[in-house]
């Protein structure tokens, strides 16, 4: 029932080649055709779902009071010394507690615990008991007052070392980190960011390839 419109242009590349352009629009959907490469067009604000990376991580914080988790799939690599960044703020119970104190713990989850993170996320610190609820152990860390969570696969302790607030982004730098090397369970979970989730799967080597680029030890 909705409206139909063509369009269509034809380049010449190189006095040779031809490449044909054109979309096609049915209601609310629309294709683009790329000399026979049918493509859908993607509404910008989906755009992110393409390359949200993971892994989902919970984040305990420890406000003078009690301790906290908050579950955080916008996280980032900085580079190849230990220094990671987040995306959080003031919609998170916890953010108050890191800003204040400045520091604490990734915990990595596996995909057993992919309920439990998504039950993080949607309930509030304020007024849960995070850890009691989800049944989750925490741990004395070493250099920093927020828990370890023993059920994850691996934790690092953090320090923050900024934060970009145009962007609510929560630079941190790692000071100390363990991983559970008997766990059975080990991979971890991606948030594609529209509610589901991948999986890690078959790891693919080509560090031979890439020595040239990769720190010593890696």
């Amino acid at each position: 029932g909705g409206s139909t419109k063509r369009w269509k242009r034809r380049y010449s590349l190189t006095g040779a080649l031809h490449l044909s352009i054109g979309w096609l629009t049915t209601g609310h959907q629309a294709w683009y055709d790329y000399g026979g490469t049918l493509m859908h067009s993607l509404s910008l604000s989906k755009t992110f779902t393409l390359i949200e990376s993971g892994p989902v991580v919970l984040v305990t914080t420890h406000d003078g009071e009690k301790d906290n988790i908050m579950t955080i799939s916008w996280t980032m690599v900085m580079d190849f010394t230990p220094v990671f960044a987040i995306t959080t703020g003031g919609w998170n119970h916890s953010f108050a507690a890191l800003q204040k104190n400045r520091e604490c713990v990734i915990a990595i989850p596996s995909v057993d615990l992919l309920d439990k993170a998504v039950g993080i996320g949607t309930c509030s610190g304020a007024d849960t008991d995070k850890f009691a609820k989800f049944k989750l152990t925490p741990m004395q860390a070493k250099l920093v007052r927020p828990p370890l969570i023993k059920e994850c696969l691996a934790n690092i302790e953090c320090k923050v070392i900024d934060i970009v607030k145009q962007h609510n982004i929560v630079v941190l730098k790692a000071v100390a980190a363990y991983i559970d090397t008997a766990r059975k369970e080990r991979r971890t979970v991606h948030a594609v960011g529209d509610g589901t989730f991948i999986v890690d799967g078959h790891k693919i080597d080509r560090k031979k390839m890439m020595a040239s680029k990769l720190p010593p030890g890696v």
